[in-house]
């Protein structure tokens, strides 16, 4: 009886949501009333970096979640505290399911306003594209009167990862004005140092373990795939860090007076990363690549995946693809190791003409499950000490200057996030399948593994739990870059997929 009253209730629950028409009927009627609280999330600065502009965006936060009957905590740590918020439903959901935790980051990267096209990155503005193909401003008040899916939303922080945070929001004041409410246990943290590499969250994963105890974590960030369809993803690369620096002189000396005599540390940097890569693109270091091997199932999953090669060549302006892999997603199964940064000198205006002191150079090894960071940073030291250089973890001395033809100096980024990848086909992908398909009327694109990444591993660690990505935003939002955008139908869709998670009955 007891089990029958439950059923009953949760039939009942998710009746006004249980049709993709009756979503979308939701979403249309009430989305006008939330467009100003974008508005003012957004105009809220959020770069990690400034202490000052995070404590503004937990206290939003807490009357926002709040105001949807949930109890919320800023969580200590040793850098900026992570925003927790706790929603106890009457009565738990059947199945294996009762309890979801969903990650998301509320920080932003840094900013460069002059190569943002609007007055400011943290004045949100909607823009639509022009018959000549450029996005142009129009009025705010549109989206009261009018709606076109290819419209966008451009600020900071939009796509990458407020963007969620309001879809969650919104579609919650929907239900309760629906009078429909979520029969599951919910937790959601928001991040507060993503964008710094969340340094302090395994720690307070740790210390929390109680607290955020779960059936299933569900991540919120990243974009969909390329073709903007529907879209799971089931692990991500991490990544490790480490700063390159090579020495010339100790004072930047004349090249009419130098040249061909000092050694020109920028052209020993250029020698010394070309040695790590073959002209295909793929890392010649030995045992790079080891352990990684791509199974029959395995190819089968990536190329169920849509990509369009010709479309990617077009989209980032090149003629060949670097030969990592047969394709696309292949790619994304090895650990990389990119150039993310390279400093020696000035050039243009602020040239000199002088042999350098010293050239940097920053690269950052992408991670895939099968390959640690401590064995790949290894085998890079290991490759560098095989080309004559010294490896010091500190500026030189003149002593060994003297003493030591080549030098470089690496260090070690402390912040790092790990791979993970979840299986297909247990119940946690069957329940989020359906999710999709009820919202969307067709099954997802499910790739096996993105290429970018989320400091979520401890999670999976400390509290044995599967982890599914449920990407909401367009793809070509310029996440990281100037200009960031949100599309207003993925803003849309996004909180119809929210209101379909919060109310999906149990599964075969």
């Amino acid at each position: 009886m007891k089990k029958l009253l439950s059923l009953l209730f949760f039939t009942a629950v998710i009746a006004h949501a249980q049709s993709q028409t009756d979503l979308e009927t939701t979403v249309k009627k009430h989305v006008k009333n939330y467009y100003g609280n974008l508005y003012d999330f957004m105009s809220l600065p959020s770069n990690a970096h400034i202490k000052e502009q995070i404590q503004p965006n937990l206290d939003w936060l807490k009357k926002a979640f709040e105001k949807q009957g949930f109890t919320t905590e800023f969580l200590p740590t040793a850098g900026h505290p992570v925003f927790f918020a706790e929603k106890k439903s009457a009565k738990p959901a059947p199945g294996p399911l009762k309890t979801l935790l969903f990650y998301m980051h509320f920080d932003g990267q840094p900013v460069e306003p002059e190569k943002w096209q609007q007055e400011s990155p943290y004045k949100p503005v909607l823009k639509k594209k022009s018959a000549n193909g450029q996005w142009e401003a129009i009025s705010w008040d549109n989206l009261q009167t009018a709606y076109d899916p290819e419209w966008r939303i451009f600020a900071r922080a939009v796509s990458d990862d407020k963007g969620p945070i309001l879809m969650l929001l919104a579609a919650l004041d929907m239900m309760q004005k629906e009078n429909v409410q979520s029969p599951y246990h919910l937790k959601v943290i928001l991040d507060s140092e993503e964008e710094i590499g969340a340094p302090h969250l395994a720690e307070m994963v740790k210390t929390h373990k109680g607290k955020l105890g779960a059936d299933f974590l569900m991540v919120m960030d990243g974009g969909r795939h390329l073709s903007n369809e529907p879209t799971l993803t089931y692990g991500c690369r991490g990544i490790a860090s480490i700063t390159l620096t090579t020495y010339g002189p100790k004072i930047s000396q004349h090249s009419g007076h130098y040249g061909n005599y000092a050694p020109n540390p920028a052209l020993r940097m250029a020698q010394l990363l070309a040695s790590m890569k073959d002209e295909d693109g793929r890392v010649t270091i030995p045992g790079y690549y080891d352990g990684i091997t791509i199974d029959a199932s395995a190819r089968k999953i990536l190329a169920a995946v849509p990509d369009d090669p010709e479309l990617i060549r077009q989209k980032l302006v090149f003629t060949q693809p670097d030969k990592v892999g047969a394709n696309y997603q292949e790619s994304l199964q090895y650990p990389s190791l990119n150039i993310r940064g390279l400093v020696s000198a000035n050039i243009g205006e602020k040239a000199n003409t002088i042999v350098p002191d010293e050239a940097t150079a920053e690269i950052d090894i992408r991670l895939v499950p099968e390959s640690s960071p401590e064995r790949l940073i290894g085998l890079v030291k290991k490759h560098i000490e095989s080309k004559g250089y010294v490896i010091l973890d500190r500026k030189p001395t003149d002593a060994e200057r003297l003493k030591y033809p080549k030098i470089v100096t690496l260090l070690e980024r402390e912040a790092r996030m790990l791979p993970f990848r979840t299986d297909f086909g247990i119940y946690p992908d069957r329940w989020l399948t359906a999710v999709i398909v009820r919202t969307f009327g067709k099954e997802p694109i499910k790739i096996r593994m993105t290429g970018g990444s989320v400091p979520i591993v401890p999670f999976l660690r400390e509290l044995n739990l599967p982890a599914i990505h449920v990407p909401m935003v367009n793809s070509d939002n310029n996440q990281h870059a100037a200009n960031e955008n949100l599309r207003l139908g993925n803003y849309v869709e996004g909180i119809k997929t929210w209101m379909a998670i919060l109310t999906q009955p149990e599964v075969k």
